[in-house]
């Protein structure tokens, strides 16, 4: 989908990337996931949050790349890093003790409450429709940072009611799961897609839909979520991107 204003047109994946950046803050510790939630950390970085320190799960700790990593083995993380460590110390030092204030990450499928399956489609484990490429650091990284924000594009296939297998734990099945685990982090409290940003509900923790992007209704919203999606009694609408916005994310990708 292309949305047009007076001035600029974009893409509904760049309005996506612009609002996930648009929700990092300068200063904060990010542990970064490929593709989508790596696009999202760089601009923020190159763009409103220039002391956003970037880390990723091969060790690469303050990373600057000027453009976007094609895997967390790009030597491109290295070679801008304030500091390379080893993926003990990146998870034994850095995430489980809570010195991460927002993990990053994507979804293959993404439920009610948040949690992430990156790992299989199908009810069997061994023989499932698709397999896919796993967990990685996720699970790591949705247990111990301060919070969560996941990024997704949004269809009844990415939004279901339950996945249907947990590779990253978010809420589980409602309020208070991830404390009687023992989780320290808040876990997702914030989802972007393509078509709008949720947010768990205080008492429940499903996710609510809380923002529009330009040109989206409700009703398709609810055509791309596989439940009965809530809707914020206040929506809000997304600020469409400005032209330096869509300039720092092209940029990147033109020199990808």
């Amino acid at each position: 989908m292309s949305t047009a204003t007076t001035e600029l047109t974009y893409t509904s994946d760049e309005m996506m990337s612009i609002a996930a950046a648009r929700a990092l803050s300068a200063g904060q510790r990010c542990f970064v996931g490929i593709g989508l939630p790596s696009t999202a950390a760089n601009v923020a970085r190159r763009s409103h949050a220039p002391d956003l320190v970037l880390i990723y799960e091969s060790g690469a700790l303050g990373a600057k790349p000027d453009r976007l990593p094609a895997s967390i083995g790009d030597g491109i993380l290295a070679e801008t890093a304030d500091a390379v460590v080893s993926v003990p110390e990146v998870f034994n030092y850095w995430l489980q003790p809570g010195r991460i204030d927002v993990g990053f990450l994507g979804a293959a499928q993404l439920d009610k409450f948040g949690n992430i399956n990156t790992t299989v489609i199908g009810d069997d484990y061994a023989n499932p429709v698709v397999r896919l490429p796993g967990a990685g650091g996720a699970p790591e990284i949705a247990a111990s940072c301060h919070e969560v924000y996941v990024i997704v594009r949004q269809s009844k296939r990415s939004f279901v009611d339950r996945v249907d297998f947990v590779t990253s734990f978010g809420h589980g099945r409602g309020n208070g799961d991830r404390a009687r685990l023992g989780l320290p982090g808040a876990g997702p409290t914030l989802v972007i897609t393509d078509l709008g940003v949720y947010r768990p509900d205080e008492h429940t923790s499903e996710l609510t839909l809380t923002a529009l992007h330009p040109g989206v209704t409700v009703e398709q919203v609810r055509e791309a979520t596989g439940w009965q999606l809530r809707v914020a009694d206040e929506l809000a609408r997304t600020p469409a991107p400005t032209s330096d916005e869509l300039a720092v994310l092209r940029a990147l990708k033109e020199a990808s």
